[in-house]
């Protein structure tokens, strides 16, 4: 660079010729007219492109398989060695090399650009993401929900078991809450949870439970276009913040209860950032995007799915996949299940007959064993037999009950079930002190022990009063007349 300042300025500024510098340096003329065309060394530049025989025969055919290759899964696209292997097949006989850069080169050149966008306040964005976990010491797969307000950076995540419909309303729900407001628009990806079909680049069928999360909060919902994920790009890049951030390392948790505590705690220390190119932290820029945004309802969303269908022949009710027991009384009657993240609900005629803990896992069947015992009455050969009394526990003090009216009386297994029946008023614990007590008194049957079950009450003295009787004032009753009971007296006295 020293060499290329000495010239110039000698030449154009000094005034020594060109002919001059040419006899001092050695140089060619055409270097001389190009350090004097130029401020600093340009470099070397081709004037004509390289020319590769071999590849460039070939260039239209790579640029055929990449461009199929958007119609399949990424983790299924050609490598540049496939691409390599498919084009010798082709008759190509050059080497590796030189169709892996042909292939970097059309990727480079076919990368996509975006636009940066504006987020105004009072606009979200949705999405669910899935990490791994180590729940009660296993690790597992959980499915986790992110919302996000752009113009804040604001951002609510809270994991579930998977992504359905009650998960995704759930979210919504505690998203609100957290931001203290609706969004007036929030946008999706075309998840079949909400959209039930396409009809248009900007046309959708939306679902129903959707469709009453939307009534409830009166937002306005935008879908992505089809394979298109990047319009809602912020909520793409805080899932990867999130699990990166807060699923790093895998949390070791006992429950759902205990990991979106911890999350919902992360949500909160957000608060307090202040990202690049922002005046504000997100906790100051989030009263911006309240004022923009709808105020919640008074009355909060019922997040659950609801399902109508007949209970059957075992008087168990199905839900996604999963069997729960009713009472036997209503074993072939329509039922209308609800399903919320932690538990479900049975109904009969507006009245609720079954609640449930909600079982996440797939093809089971819970059961309630009180729900069967009626049944034990009718066909009591099934007692040993009846799944769902095989997880009831009971303490020793019935097996021993059992034995002995068993024992005693021949119907002594339908009297057991009768005093099992005592379980659907009744906890297990109270029962049992009442059976331990019957057995001390030497009493089997059930009318005994369901003595013991009624509450002791505490003897109160009272007296007759005239407030409000005021006609009985003028009642005479006459003395009563006890020598008879004083004869019995004499009598027993005398024996």
């Amino acid at each position: 660079m020293g060499k290329w300042l000495s010239i110039r300025r000698r030449v154009l500024v000094e005034g020594v010729s060109k002919r001059q510098i040419l006899r001092e340096t050695g140089l060619h003329w055409q270097t001389l007219e190009k350090i004097l065309a130029h401020g600093e060394p340009p470099g070397y530049r081709r004037v004509k492109p390289v020319k590769k025989p071999k590849i460039d025969p070939y260039l239209g055919r790579i640029e055929q398989i990449l461009e199929s290759d958007k119609q399949v899964r990424r983790k299924q696209r050609h490598t540049a060695k496939r691409i390599w292997e498919r084009l010798g097949e082709e008759g190509f006989t050059g080497g590796y090399t030189i169709v892996k850069d042909a292939v970097r080169a059309l990727k480079a050149r076919r990368g996509e650009v975006y636009m940066p966008l504006v987020h105004r306040p009072g606009e979200g964005q949705a999405d669910f993401g899935e990490a791994l976990v180590c729940m009660a010491g296993v690790l597992r797969k959980v499915s986790f929900f992110a919302m996000t307000l752009p113009h804040s950076d604001a951002l609510f995540v809270q994991a579930f078991p998977r992504e359905c419909t009650e998960t995704f309303q759930a979210g919504h729900v505690g998203a609100f809450g957290f931001f203290g407001c609706v969004p007036h628009r929030i946008r999706y990806d075309n998840t079949k949870i909400a959209v039930s079909k396409i009809l248009g680049p900007h046309r959708r069928r939306l679902t129903e439970g959707f469709r009453r999360l939307m009534s409830h909060y009166l937002f306005d919902p935008q879908f992505c276009r089809v394979g298109r994920a990047n319009e809602k790009g912020v909520v793409e890049g805080i899932v990867k913040y999130a699990r990166l951030n807060f699923f790093v390392p895998v949390p070791q948790v006992r429950d759902f209860a205990e990991l979106n505590a911890s999350l919902l705690d992360r949500c909160r220390e957000e608060l307090g950032r202040t990202l690049r190119g922002k005046s504000a932290t997100k906790g100051q820029l989030l009263t911006e995007d309240r004022m923009a945004s709808l105020e919640l309802p008074p009355m909060p969303f019922e997040a659950c799915r609801t399902w109508s269908t007949i209970a059957n022949s075992q008087s168990l009710v199905r839900f996604d996949t999963n069997d729960y027991s009713v009472p036997v009384a209503y074993a072939h009657h329509p039922v209308v299940v609800k399903g919320w993240v932690d538990r479900v609900q049975i109904s009969c005629r507006g009245t609720c007959i079954a609640e449930h803990v909600r079982c996440w896992a797939r093809e089971r069947q819970i059961f309630v064993p009180w729900h069967y015992l009626p049944l034990l009455s009718r066909k009591p050969g099934s007692l040993d037999d009846a799944r769902p009394l095989e997880g009831l526990e009971l303490p020793e003090c019935f097996a021993t009950l059992r034995r002995r009216l068993e024992a005693e009386r021949e119907d002594g297994t339908r009297e057991y079930i009768r005093v099992l029946r005592l379980l659907e008023k009744h906890s297990v614990p109270m029962l049992a002190r009442a059976v331990e007590e019957g057995l001390r008194m030497r009493v089997h049957g059930r009318d005994a022990i369901a003595q013991f079950l009624l509450p002791p009450e505490p003897w109160r003295a009272t007296r007759f009063r005239l407030d409000g009787r005021e006609h009985l004032r003028h009642v005479k009753v006459a003395p009563c007349d006890i020598s008879g009971y004083r004869t019995l007296l004499s009598v027993g006295g005398d024996r």
